[in-house]
């Protein structure tokens, strides 16, 4: 997939608030969709930049694909969220080596407190086993939820 045109970044944008105590699920992707977050020392580099955005961000829930992240937060500093994001981002990208690691922007979905989180994190966690890389969600390593 070619990197997101200039316009591209402003339509992601269109609409996006930052709440504190707010819940989102973002998605960002690997630089031309490359699988180098198969590699395990990768992927872990990834986890730890996620856990090092806690004082702002309470993760939830998270899986580290190949290509992409999937990551499940509330919000909890008045840092914009595309703060939060370009911080483990840019964390991620100085763990790993090879350049430019990932694709500029991502995708937000801000959810309502009365929608089923467990059920939004079990959609985030069976990424792996949609995807066929496992047939269980267990033999995958790089996930993670609160609610396990």
């Amino acid at each position: 997939m070619p990197q997101q045109t200039v316009r591209g970044q402003k339509q992601l944008r269109k609409g996006r608030v930052s709440i504190p105590g707010q819940i989102y699920h973002i998605i960002f992707v690997t630089r031309l969709r490359r699988p180098i977050l198969a590699e395990f020392s990768t992927a872990r580099t990834v986890i730890a930049s996620l856990r090092a955005c806690e004082p702002e961000a309470s993760t939830l829930a998270f899986v580290v694909m190949p290509d992409h992240v999937h990551w499940l937060f509330s919000l909890n500093a008045t840092c914009p969220l595309h703060r939060i994001v370009a911080k483990a981002k840019a964390l991620s990208s100085r763990g790993c080596r090879g350049g430019k690691v990932w694709q500029r922007g991502f995708y937000d979905r801000a959810l309502r407190r009365e929608e089923d989180l467990q059920g939004v994190a079990r959609y985030i966690v069976m990424n792996p086993v949609r995807a066929g890389l496992v047939t269980k969600v267990g033999l995958y390593p790089h996930w993670d939820a609160v609610w396990l």
